[in-house]
């Protein structure tokens, strides 16, 4: 049987039909690609119609013709792409044995519209859909102890993970020598994302998967692939986290040029903020252009806010942006969205509305972001319906041959096996020893427990069925062992508890410095998160300020570029809150003041916290080290130790419906009235701590009388 994989075309009936051939056809095996591979030439990018690859029959080309007019030099267009394909081959040393390449390249001229097939010179094929199977029957290869390294190379379509510049390692066992290897060992995509950037949907595309598992490479990739395919397309990727921005841009560069031997076409291919603002330029952004372009009023943040509030302003914004819309102007052929979990639906929304038909959508989102027990809502929702009731977007089954709309990534690349399962762990309460008495200490649950098979994790003992006890891990698929085989466990995750926030800054420095000196990693493989926003300028400062005593550069991610998160020169320690930390990645993370991640005080309010230490754990690629002060840092240890005792494995009671609702309800023992004041009372004394820090508000803004009572009341509950 021959694996389908259906990239974009401009040939569509024929490349059909063709699919439609190979799929029938179940004695046949190997891959076929439509719409790849493309060729970078020193006239740009050559896109290939077809290609089908077979251990018996070598790698087969296929240039598609549309209708009945056949080229009176469709044998010199066989020729072309012939040379093109060997000479891209070429590059690849294990294809080649002295100056000769192993691969048998044939090419069929595929012309199904014509019902007669002229007569043609043999070592130029012609054929229709009725002796296609005669024309490969003639085919051999002689060499096919090659196929498997050609088919690695064909699947694997980019080595854009390869670390940013070359490693100057002395040490052969050193932090920096092990890092090069997992770089190494992950520089190209494995065959589902390989996949997944190929295939196009025309419609809506929905991309899910773990933190690490490709999906924002992903997402740049097959922007690009569509870029090269479709030059004349305006595409759209659009992103939540503001530092995303230049890493996007440079996957797409690196990408592009790769595979086209060009620079993209930046007036057609847009890498854009969700939100934006007047400006043009770097400041523009989905919702601004929907305004502009529709004239309809434009909002920023802080004018949404205050209408609307701060639980979801933007969400709000779009909402009345649609409402006020009669027309919607079509601006878009494409748009990608980076970060989906972090939108409400109504940008989603607004995003399909910006779209010419076929409404090309691609959204990417984590399915544990957020660790919720309910994700994006399905895209009938979404979406909404037809005048006539039917879902303007409906997902099918999957079918062989066709391109899929619902792509899962379930193997993960950046997190070691204990990282992952230690992050789930306390993000999700499972070892959790409650404060109240409770029997159990979980914090938050998934709704529907196949999600925990869809993310990687089987089952080793028990059920996954409510109100059972189950035990669960991870697969060797989901989680590849090289990622945790370079160090000990005790290595890769440190847990550690100081009496003093002095003494945890000086530890953190000590470390870093080692790190530098002593591991030969460099500043840009150490990422220093605290988890707190609120908190982060006044508690990382002291930090900072020590490692400057050693003449270590460092910066906080966002301040003089938000679009940026690793300094340009890779000469910097990057410090950031858990926000700007999203998207990003580094090998050796620090995670300070972590005990603000144990209990917040609020029932309500401990998914967010977890939320954070699971988002920040996450961000490591190799090492982690947790660290805090106090009491409150001691339980994540005790929780830790028994995701340890345990072997990594998550052993507890799958909770009940009701119990999952009951973990929901902020405090069983209020009324909802009395509930939603205290949550509302608490979100905006945050969000008023958020703005001072930020320094979008200033504390004489708040005026005297206030600030007295502020303080009154402070000096009074202290006792003072």
């Amino acid at each position: 049987m021959v694996t389908i994989i259906t990239g974009t075309t401009n040939k569509p009936i024929a490349s059909e039909q063709l699919r439609s051939f190979f799929h029938d056809n179940k004695e046949l095996s190997g891959y076929l690609y439509i719409g790849y591979p493309i060729i970078g030439t020193v006239n740009g990018a050559y896109p290939i119609d077809a290609l089908w690859v077979s251990q018996e029959k070598g790698l087969v080309i296929f240039n598609l013709i549309e209708g009945k007019d056949i080229s009176d030099d469709y044998a010199g267009a066989q020729d072309d792409c012939a040379n093109k394909v060997e000479s891209k081959l070429k590059g690849y040393k294990q294809l080649i044995q002295k100056r000769k390449l192993c691969v048998e390249i044939n090419v069929v001229t595929f012309v199904p519209a014509v019902n007669r097939i002229p007569d043609f010179d043999e070592f130029y094929p012609l054929c229709n859909e009725s002796t296609l199977a005669d024309i490969i029957a003639g085919f051999s290869w002689g060499d096919s102890e090659y196929y498997e390294k050609l088919v690695s190379i064909l699947q694997s379509i980019s080595n854009i993970r390869k670390g940013k510049k070359k490693r100057g390692i002395l040490n052969p066992k050193s932090r920096g020598a092990k890092l090069r290897e997992l770089e190494d060992s992950i520089a190209n995509l494995d065959n589902r994302q390989s996949r997944a950037v190929i295939e196009t949907v025309e419609g809506v595309q929905r991309i899910r998967g773990l933190a690490g598992s490709g999906k924002t490479i992903v997402i740049a990739l097959k922007a690009a692939y569509l870029h090269a395919r479709h030059p004349e397309w305006k595409i759209a990727i659009t992103f939540h986290t503001r530092s995303l921005k230049g890493q996007l841009r440079q996957l797409i560069n690196t990408f592009y040029i790769e595979q086209t031997s060009e620079e993209p076409d930046w007036d057609n291919i847009h890498i854009i903020h969700a939100w934006g603002a007047p400006g043009g330029g770097e400041r523009n952004g989905v919702y601004y252009t929907f305004c502009s372009v529709n004239n309809v009023e434009y909002s920023d943040y802080m004018s949404a806010r205050n209408k609307y509030g701060i639980s979801d302003p933007f969400g709000e914004v779009c909402n009345k942006a649609l409402a006020e819309t009669v027309s919607v102007k079509r601006i878009y052929d494409a748009i990608l969205v980076d970060e989906a979990q972090d939108f409400s639906p109504s940008f989603l929304q607004l995003c399909y509305e910006m779209l010419s038909e076929p409404k090309r959508l691609v959204y990417a989102y984590d399915e544990l972001q957020n660790l919720r027990s309910q994700s994006l809502p399905s895209p009938e929702i979404i979406f909404g319906k037809q005048p006539n009731g039917d879902p303007r977007v409906s997902f099918v089954a999957h079918e062989d041959g066709k391109p899929q709309q619902d792509i899962i990534l379930e193997k993960c690349y950046r997190n070691s096996r204990p990282a992952l399962v230690t992050a789930h762990a306390l993000g999700f309460g499972i070892y959790r020893k409650p404060s109240d008495g409770k029997e159990s200490g979980l914090v938050q649950m998934f709704e529907h427990n196949s999600l925990w098979n869809d993310i990687g994790y089987e089952v080793v003992d028990g059920r996954l069925v409510d109100g059972q006890h189950v035990k669960l891990k991870r697969t060797m698929q989901s989680s590849p062992e090289f990622l945790e085989k370079h160090s000990d466990i005790d290595d890769l995750i440190v847990f550690k508890a100081f009496d003093t926030q002095e003494q945890q800054d000086d530890w953190v420095v000590q470390q870093i410095k080692y790190n530098l000196e002593h591991d030969e990693l460099r500043p840009d493989d150490i990422i220093v998160i605290n988890p707190d926003p609120l908190t982060t300028k006044k508690l990382v400062a002291p930090i900072r300020s020590k490692l400057y005593e050693y003449r270590i550069g460092s910066h906080t991610a966002g301040v003089d570029n938000p679009d940026v998160f690793f300094a340009n020169d890779n000469d910097s320690v990057a410090f950031t809150g858990i926000y700007r930390a999203k998207g990003n990645e580094a090998a050796m993370v620090y995670v300070i003041n972590a005990q603000s991640c144990y209990d917040s005080g609020f029932e309500f309010d401990m998914a967010r916290i977890r939320n954070q230490l699971f988002t920040a754990i996450t961000r490591s690629k190799a090492w982690v080290r947790v660290v805090g002060v106090g009491e409150a840092m001691h339980g994540l240890i005790s929780e830790y130790k028994k995701v340890k005792d345990h072997q990594f494995m998550l052993d507890f009671i799958y909770p009940t419906q009701s119990q999952r609702d009951h973990m929901n309800i902020v405090n069983r023992d209020m009324s909802e009235a009395e509930k939603d004041k205290v949550k509302k009372s608490k979100v905006n004394v945050a969000s008023l701590l958020e703005e001072l820090e930020s320094g979008r508000v200033y504390i004489e803004d708040l005026g005297d009388e206030q600030i007295n009572r502020l303080r009154a009341i402070f000096l009074q509950k202290r006792g003072e």
